[in-house]
C-alpha cells in the first residue's frame, strides 16, 4: 500500500462513546463554554460567561445573553497534545470558512499520523511533530477527540454563527479524508467492495454518539444533533447500512417535532436519502428497497403539503429530488401561502428544470398566470425573469447544437425561438383578453431590449403572417404605446405600418376568414384550426388598429370604408365584430356629431346583415311561389276542378316532414338574424353615452329590435334583449326606473344565468342613478318623506342573493352589494349584518370568490366613513347573537372561526383611531399656524361598550354569548375625548356588571375583563372630574390687588390712595415700555381673539386682559401658574 499502513482499528462505536466520559444523562446540557484545556471557545458565549458571574457579584436589572444552554462539563481526564492540536484547529474554523481548506490538510495529516503506519522515514520538524503524535496516540484516541469537539456544538443556541462553520469544517473534513482513504485502497479493493477506513469508522461514530441526542429534551440540542446528521448524510457517498437504518428512522421521527428549525433540519437530511434512493432504485429493482423509498417519499410529500412552517416547505422545495412523481407536487407551490416559498420555486426550482418543454401545456400556463398575478412584486419578477431569460433560451438556444449534441447558448435575438416560445405557451388561446400571453409578453419587450432593438415587421412578415407573428406585432405596439410614459413611441412609428398599409392587410385577410367561413357553413363542419388561426390573426390586426393615430385623412377614410364594410358581413364572429365597433367609434371621432354619425352607421350595418340572411330565406321562398303559381295556372288551364283538388289535397308524410323541416331552418335563421343584430346593437351601445332621447338612432334601435327582442319567445333572444335594455337605461333614468320592475321579475323567476345578469344590470343601474333609491319628497313641508316604491324589492333581491344556491349568484350579489354600499347608495343595518354573517358563514367556504371580496370590502367601509363604522357599531351585538346560535346549530364536521377571531375583527372594524377619513372636528390648527390632530372622539367604542352590557346584563343572555361578549368588551378603547353622558352611563352598567359578577361571570377570566373595564372607564370619568373642577373661576393676582385698591378709595384712605396711584402710574410706565418692544408680536395676533400676549422680561399687562386670559385659561382647565401645562 502506498504512503501509510492503516493500524489495527480500535474499540467499537460504543467503547468509543464511553471513552469521553460523559455520561448519558448529562449529554442533553452540552455547552460550547469555554475550558482550560483548549477546547472550542466562542467570543460571544464568554462574553455572556462573564456577564453571567458579573450578574452573580451585583444584581442587574438586564438579562445577560448567551449563546448557550446551562450546563455542567463532566471530568474528562487531563489535557493531551492531541487534544490540544485538535481543538486548535477547530478553534481556528470558528472564526472564519476562508482558512478551512487549509485546516483540512492539518487535521488529515494528523488523523494520517495516528491511523496509518508511516512508511518513509522521518523528516523535518512539522514531520517529526506528526509522527510523534502517532506514535503516541492511535485511532481511538483521534475519534474521541473529534467526537468531543462535536459534542461541543451541540449545546450553541441557532443564531450563533460559529457553530454552523465549525460543523461545515466538520463535513468538508470527513469529505476529504473518506476521498483519501478510497483512493489509498483502490489497488487492493475492488470498486464494489465497501472496506472499512479510518474515516468511515470515524463517520460511524459520530453517528452513533449523534443519534440519542436527536431525542433531547433541549430544543437546541435536537436542532443541533438534527443538522449534525443532516449534513453528514447529504456529504458522503456510502455508510453502513445498520447506521443508515438507524438514521434514517431517527429522521423519520423528527419530521414531526415541535419545532420546525428541527424539522427544517430533518427533511434536508431525508431529501438527500430519498434522492439517493432514486438514483439506487433505477439500478436496483428490489421491492423492498422500492417500498421503502415510495414510503419515504410520500412522507416528505405529505410534509410539502401540509407542514405549517414555511420554512419546512420551502426546504422541500429546494431539496427533493426532480422526478416524475415529485415534480407535480413541486409546482403546486406556486400557490403557497409564503411567498417566498413561491418566489423560491420560479427563481430557483424552475431555471434548474432541463428544458420547460417537457412540462404540460396547461401547467406552463398555470404557472405563468400563478407567476405573472402573484400579489407579491418579487413572485412577479421571478417569474417574469424565468420566462424571458430561461424559457426563450430553451427554445432559443435549440437551434444550435454542437456534434455531440450539446446545446450552445443563442446569444443574438432569435425571432425563431420567440416564436416557438409563444407557440408553446398555446398564444392562440392565452392571447385572448383575460388569458396570460399578453402579460407575459409585456414582461418580455421590458426586460429584453435586445429584443426590442433588433425586432423588425417587414412587408414579407405581414404578408405571411401566422398567429404567433401578430401576435409578437400586437404586443410589441400595446407595450410602446402604454408602457415608458411615450419614450417608445419612436419604436412604434419606425417599425410599425402607417394607417393606410396596415387597412390593406386587414383587409387581405378579412377576406380570406371570410371565403374560409363560407366554406366551412357549406360544408356543415365545425371550425376548423385554420378557420380559428386566420380569425385570431384579424383580431390582433384589429387589436393594433385600435391604437393607431388617425388624424391622418386619408388613413382615416380608408379605415372608415373598411370597418363599415366588414360590420355589414354576416359571417363575422362576435368578437371580431366586437372589435370592428371600436374601432368605428374612434375613427368617427369623440364628439357629440362624431358619435351621431357612429350610431347611424352601425344602424346600417345591423340593416344590411339582417337583409342578407333575411334575403337568402326570402329568394328561396319566392322561387318556391313561382313554380307553384306556374303549375297552377297551366292546370286551371286544362282543367278547373281538379286543380282545385289538388290544390286541397293534404300533404303526404314526407311532404309534411320536409314542411316541418323548412320551417325548423327558418326559425333557426330568425334567431341567428335576431342574435347577430342584437349583438351589434350591444357593441354600439357600450361606446356611447349621450343622452337617449337626444340620439335618434338609438331610439330606433329601441323600440325597433330591442323591445320586440324582449318580448320574443325565445330565451336566447329574450336575455340579449335584456342586457341591450339594460344598457339603454344607463343612457336615460325614466326608462331605468320603468324597467326596475321588469328585471326583479327576471330574477325572481329566471334560471341562474338570467338572474346573475339582472343583478349586474340592476347595480348598474342604481350605480349610475342612485337616486332611484332616494326618498319620494312630501307634498307638505310639515310631513316626512316617504321611501322609494323601489327600494324594499331591491333590497330583497341582493338578500336572495346572499342565500342563492348558486355560487355564481351568490359571489355576484356580495360584489354588486358592496360595490354600492361602498358608493353608500345603499344604507341598510340588516344588509351590512347579512354580509358580516355570510362572511363568518361555514357554508360559503365553497365560494372563495365572495369571501375575497368581503375580506376586502368589510375593513375598507368601516374604516372609510364615520357613519358606516357606527352603523357596524349598531349591529356588533345582534352580530355576536346570531353567531353564537350558528356556531350551536352547527354539526360535528361542519367548524367556523372561532369566536374569539369574530370579536377580534369587530374590534377593529369600530376603532374610530382607524378612520382613513377624519371628520372635521378632528382636525385643527395650532398658535403656530400648523395642521394638528385632535384626540379622536372614541363615542363609538362607548357604545359598542354600553350595548354590551346591556346584553350582559339581561335575562335573555346565554352562558356562551356572555362569555363572548365580555372577552369583546376587554378590547374596546374608551378614551377621555367621549361623550360625559355616555361615560357615566358606561360606569353605571360596568359597576352593575362587576355587582351581578357571581351571576353573569362563573369564570375568573370574564370577571378580571369586567373590573379592568370598570377600573378603566372611571379612570377616565376621574380625570374628567378632576379637569371640570380646575375650569371653575379662580381668584386672580390683579383681580386681587384691584379689590384692595378699591377697598382703601372707598375708606377714605389718602395714604393708601396714594400707594396705589403710584403704582399705578408705575404699571403704566412699565406698560408704555413693553408696548413697543413686543409691537411687532402684536400684528401677528388675530383681532377676534381674546387670550392675552406673552409678556417676558419684567413686562406687566393690563389688569383688565391678564384677568381675562386667567378665566380663559381656567375654563379650559389649564393651570395659570403653569402656562405649558396643557392637561
Amino acid at each position: 500500500m502506498p504512503g501509510r499502513v492503516s493500524r489495527k482499528p480500535g474499540s467499537s462505536a460504543a467503547q468509543s462513546t464511553q471513552n469521553l466520559s460523559l455520561p448519558a444523562a448529562s449529554s442533553s446540557r452540552l455547552s460550547n463554554n469555554a475550558t482550560d484545556d483548549g477546547s472550542i471557545k466562542s467570543s460571544r458565549s464568554s462574553r455572556g460567561t462573564e456577564s453571567t458571574r458579573d450578574s452573580e457579584s451585583k444584581p442587574s436589572r438586564k438579562s445577560t445573553r448567551t449563546s448557550a444552554i446551562p450546563i455542567s462539563i463532566p471530568d474528562e481526564g487531563p489535557s493531551t497534545a492531541l487534544r490540544v492540536q485538535i481543538c486548535s484547529l477547530f478553534g481556528d474554523a470558528q472564526r472564519t470558512t476562508a482558512a478551512h481548506r487549509k485546516l483540512v490538510i492539518s487535521l488529515r495529516k494528523i488523523q494520517e499520523a495516528c491511523c496509518y503506519e508511516p512508511t518513509s522515514p522521518v523528516k523535518g520538524k512539522q514531520v517529526s511533530q506528526y509522527h510523534q503524535l502517532g506514535a503516541d496516540f492511535g485511532e481511538e484516541e483521534f475519534t474521541s477527540e473529534v467526537a468531543r469537539c462535536m459534542l461541543r456544538i451541540l449545546g450553541v443556541k441557532r443564531s450563533e454563527n460559529a457553530a454552523d462553520r465549525v460543523i461545515r469544517f466538520l463535513v468538508l473534513f470527513l469529505r476529504h479524508a473518506n476521498e483519501k482513504d478510497n483512493a489509498l485502497l483502490q489497488e487492493v479493493a475492488d470498486e464494489d467492495d465497501m472496506l472499512e477506513t479510518p474515516s468511515s469508522r470515524l463517520t460511524s461514530h459520530l453517528l452513533t454518539t449523534l443519534l440519542p441526542l436527536m431525542t433531547s429534551k433541549e430544543k437546541t440540542v435536537r436542532f443541533r444533533a438534527t443538522q449534525i446528521t443532516s449534513d453528514l448524510v447529504s456529504s458522503l457517498q456510502s455508510i453502513d447500512f445498520d447506521i443508515y437504518q438507524a438514521t434514517r428512522a431517527a429522521l423519520l421521527r423528527r419530521i414531526r417535532d415541535k419545532e420546525s428549525m428541527v424539522r427544517v433540519q430533518a427533511v434536508l437530511g431525508l431529501s438527500s436519502i430519498a434522492s439517493n434512493d432514486a438514483e439506487d432504485d433505477q439500478e436496483d429493482e428490489e421491492e423492498d428497497d422500492e417500498d421503502d423509498a415510495s414510503s419515504l417519499l410520500e412522507k416528505l410529500l405529505d410534509a410539502l403539503q401540509n407542514d405549517p412552517s414555511a420554512d419546512v416547505r420551502r426546504s422541500l422545495l429546494l431539496s427533493l429530488p426532480l422526478t416524475a412523481a415529485t415534480l407535480p407536487y413541486l409546482l403546486e407551490r406556486a400557490r403557497d401561502l409564503d411567498a417566498a416559498t413561491r418566489r423560491g420555486l420560479y427563481s430557483r426550482l424552475l431555471p434548474s428544470l432541463a428544458d420547460f418543454r417537457h412540462l404540460s401545456l396547461s401547467m406552463r400556463e398555470k404557472l405563468l398566470r400563478w407567476g405573472l398575478r402573484d400579489r407579491d412584486q418579487n413572485v412577479r419578477r421571478a417569474a417574469a425573469r424565468v420566462f424571458r431569460e430561461r424559457w426563450i433560451e430553451d427554445c432559443a438556444g435549440t437551434r444550435q447544437q454542437a456534434e455531440g449534441g450539446a446545446v450552445i447558448e443563442q446569444k443574438s435575438p432569435s425571432f425563431e425561438g420567440l416564436t416557438e416560445l409563444l407557440e408553446r405557451i398555446d398564444v392562440v388561446n392565452s392571447g385572448v383578453e383575460s388569458g396570460i400571453a399578453q402579460e407575459a409578453m409585456k414582461e418580455f419587450w421590458e426586460g429584453r431590449p435586445d429584443y426590442r432593438a433588433a425586432v423588425t415587421f417587414d412587408d414579407s412578415f405581414w404578408e405571411n403572417l401566422t398567429a404567433e407573428g401578430a401576435f409578437m406585432a400586437r404586443s410589441f405596439n400595446a407595450f410602446c404605446r402604454q408602457e415608458g410614459d411615450g419614450k417608445y413611441e419612436n419604436l412604434v412609428e419606425e417599425k410599425m405600418p402607417e394607417v393606410t398599409k396596415l387597412a390593406f392587410y386587414i383587409q387581405r385577410y378579412t377576406n380570406v376568414l371570410f371565403s374560409k367561413l363560407k366554406t366551412t357553413n357549406e360544408r356543415a363542419e365545425g371550425d376548423d384550426e385554420d378557420t380559428v388561426e386566420l380569425e385570431f390573426i384579424v383580431e390582433q390586426l384589429l387589436h393594433i388598429a385600435l391604437t393607431l393615430d388617425y388624424t391622418d385623412e386619408v388613413g382615416r377614410r380608408k379605415m372608415y370604408a373598411l370597418m363599415r364594410e366588414i360590420l355589414a358581413v354576416a359571417e363575422l364572429p362576435e368578437e371580431t365584430t366586437r372589435l370592428v365597433v371600436d374601432i368605428l367609434r374612434v375613427v368617427c371621432g369623440e364628439n357629440a356629431n362624431g358619435e351621431r354619425d357612429f350610431c347611424g352607421v352601425v344602424l346600417e350595418a345591423v340593416a344590411e346583415v339582417h337583409d342578407t340572411i333575411m334575403g337568402e330565406d326570402g329568394a328561396e321562398n319566392g322561387e318556391e311561389d313561382g313554380e307553384e303559381s306556374f303549375h297552377s295556372a297551366r292546370s286551371e288551364v286544362s282543367d278547373d276542378a281538379p286543380a282545385k283538388k289538388k290544390a286541397q289535397a293534404p300533404l303526404t308524410p314526407e311532404e309534411q316532414a320536409e314542411k316541418e323541416a323548412q320551417e325548423e331552418e327558418k326559425a333557426v335563421r330568425e334567431i341567428v338574424v335576431n342574435m347577430k343584430c342584437l349583438h351589434i346593437a350591444q357593441c354600439m351601445l357600450q361606446n356611447v353615452q349621450t343622452d337617449l332621447k337626444e340620439n335618434a338612432h338609438l331610439v330606433t334601435t329601441l323600440n325597433n329590435l330591442i323591445v320586440p327582442a324582449v318580448r320574443s319567445h325565445e330565451a336566447p333572444i329574450r336575455e340579449r334583449g335584456l342586457v341591450c335594455l339594460g344598457l339603454c337605461c344607463l343612457l336615460d333614468k325614466s326608462l331605468a326606473e320603468e324597467n326596475l320592475i321588469l328585471f326583479l321579475h327576471c330574477f325572481a323567476k329566471g334560471h341562474e344565468a338570467l338572474q346573475t345578469t339582472s343583478v349586474q344590470i340592476i347595480t348598474d343601474i342604481l350605480t349610475t342613478h342612485p337616486s332611484l333609491l332616494s326618498p319620494t319628497p312630501p307634498t307638505d313641508p310639515e310631513a316626512e318623506s316617504t321611501p322609494s316604491a323601489l327600494q324594499k324589492p331591491i333590497l330583497k333581491l341582493y338578500s336572495r342573493s346572499l342565500r342563492s344556491s348558486s355560487t355564481d349568484v351568490q359571489s355576484t350579489g356580495c360584489t354588486a352589494l358592496c360595490k354600492l354600499m361602498l358608493g353608500n347608495v345603499i344604507k341598510e343595518d340588516d344588509l351590512l349584518k347579512q354580509l358580516v354573517l355570510t362572511y363568518f358563514d361555514p357554508a360559503t367556504q365553497d365560494n372563495p370568490a365572495m369571501r375575497q371580496a368581503l375580506t376586502y370590502f368589510l375593513p375598507v367601509y368601516c374604516h372609510s366613513r364615520r357613519e358606516n363604522m357606527e352603523r357596524m357599531a349598531r349591529i356588533a351585538v345582534p352580530l355576536v347573537h346570531a353567531l353564537v346560535t350558528l356556531n350551536d346549530e352547527l354539526e360535528e364536521d361542519e367548524g367556523m372561526v372561532g369566536l374569539t377571531l369574530v370579536t377580534a375583527h369587530l374590534v377593529d372594524w369600530t376603532d374610530p383611531r382607524k378612520l382613513v377619513v377624519l371628520d372635521s372636528f378632528s382636525t385643527g390648527w395650532d398658535e403656530l399656524g400648523r395642521k394638528e390632530t385632535k384626540p379622536v372622539e372614541a363615542d363609538i367604542h362607548v357604545d359598542v361598550a354600553v350595548d354590551v352590557l346591556n346584553k350582559v346584563l339581561s335575562s335573555g343572555c346565554t352562558k356562551e354569548e356572555r362569555k363572548t361578549l365580555i372577552s369583546l368588551l376587554s378590547k374596546l378603547y374608551i378614551a377621555h375625548a367621549a361623550d360625559a353622558s355616555k361615560l357615566l352611563e358606561l360606569h353605571d352598567l360596568a359597576a352593575a356588571a362587576v355587582d351581578a359578577s357571581g351571576r353573569i361571570a362563573p369564570d375568573a377570566t370574564s370577571r378580571n375583563a369586567l373590573t379592568k373595564v370598570l377600573n378603566a372607564v372611571e379612570k377616565v370619568v376621574q380625570v374628567d372630574a378632576e379637569q371640570a373642577e380646575q375650569a371653575e373661576p379662580v381668584v386672580t393676582a390683579g383681580e386681587e390687588d384691584e379689590s384692595k385698591f378699591l377697598s382703601k378709595a372707598g375708606s377714605g384712605d389718602e395714604e393708601g390712595v396714594e400707594e396705589s396711584k403710584a403704582d399705578e402710574e408705575s404699571r403704566a410706565q412699565l406698560e408704555g415700555e413693553s408696548q413697543i418692544k413686543y409691537e411687532h408680536e402684536d400684528e401677528h395676533e388675530d383681532d377676534g381673539d381674546d387670550d392675552a400676549a406673552t409678556v417676558t422680561g419684567n413686562s406687566v399687562k393690563d389688569e383688565s386682559v391678564l384677568s381675562d386670559a386667567t378665566r380663559i385659561t381656567a375654563s379650559e382647565g389649564m393651570d395659570v401658574d403653569d402656562p405649558m401645562d396643557m392637561d
